[in-house]
């Protein structure tokens, strides 16, 4: 037979009573553990990229903003303290059981210089911008790249493809700029300067290219190195060379040779 109403309502109130009492009791069991000492972050294994960062310039930048223990700790948090830490490019962070977090980090590497001379902005091999100790970087030769605000990646794309085009004539860009007006110019370890002139990436390298694929010839024919050269012609170049004096009749102050 069905139990009457009122048993049905006190077993009912006597099972809510037993849940309310373990779920209570479970929380004051979570409560405790998470507070004990033994869930308190006790070390930090740090891997991957570490060469200008060590123990002890991380545990000084790292150590007195983090907060929390094995539970507790915001990783997201945590994540973006470590990627504040100058050369730390990126962190990842876990957790391992009961008391300690493994980092592994990726630094910046460094290819360029980034802005007008003095500054101490550097770009890595990504494109990103990024202040560091330009006492700690590693190569001593790198190039000074500049453009405008959010065009580091693109300057960068271009000193690879203009590069690789002077390397044939064994020229270092040491500076390569891109204007706020679009147009790239070059200056190279040797002092000679380069107008490159508007155009996508496929347009001044084609440009270099044309231009690296003559100036040998000229340059064995008067024996003498580039001083300047101006590419922003349609169907040529002008260039000046060192010591080197070319009269047209029609201008006695030319000094350049024209292709």
């Amino acid at each position: 037979m069905p139990l009457p109403a009122d048993v049905r309502f006190m077993n009912a109130v006597t099972a809510a009573f037993a849940l309310v009492f373990a779920l209570l009791s479970l929380a004051v069991l979570v409560s405790w553990l998470m507070r004990h000492p033994l869930f308190n972050l006790g070390a930090i294994a740090v891997q991957g990229d570490v060469t200008h960062n060590n123990a002890v310039t991380l545990r000084a930048n790292v150590t007195p903003r983090l907060a929390g223990n094995f539970f507790t700790v915001n990783l997201a948090q945590t994540r973006a303290v470590f990627e504040s830490v100058p050369w730390v490019r990126r962190a990842t962070i876990q957790r391992q059981f009961p008391n300690r977090l493994k980092v592994v980090l990726q630094e910046h590497q460094a290819v360029a210089f980034w802005g007008p001379e003095g500054d101490t902005r550097l770009v890595n091999n990504f494109g990103e911008i990024f202040e560091a100790n330009q006492a700690e970087v590693d190569a001593t030769d790198l190039p000074q790249l500049n453009g405008p605000v959010g065009q580091a990646p693109l300057v960068l794309d271009a000193y690879r493809l203009l590069s690789a085009q002077f390397e044939k004539l064994d020229m270092t860009i040491e500076r390569l700029e891109l204007t706020g007006q679009g147009s790239w110019r070059a200056v190279f370890e040797n002092g000679a300067a380069v107008e490159i002139g508007h155009g996508s990436l496929a347009e001044i390298d084609s440009r270099a290219q044309r231009f690296v694929a003559t100036l040998t010839q000229i340059s064995a024919r008067y024996g003498r190195d580039l001083e300047s050269a101006d590419l922003r012609y349609s169907n040529g170049y002008a260039l000046k060379l060192k010591g080197v004096t070319t009269l047209d009749p029609s201008d006695k102050n030319d000094k350049s040779v024209k292709r």
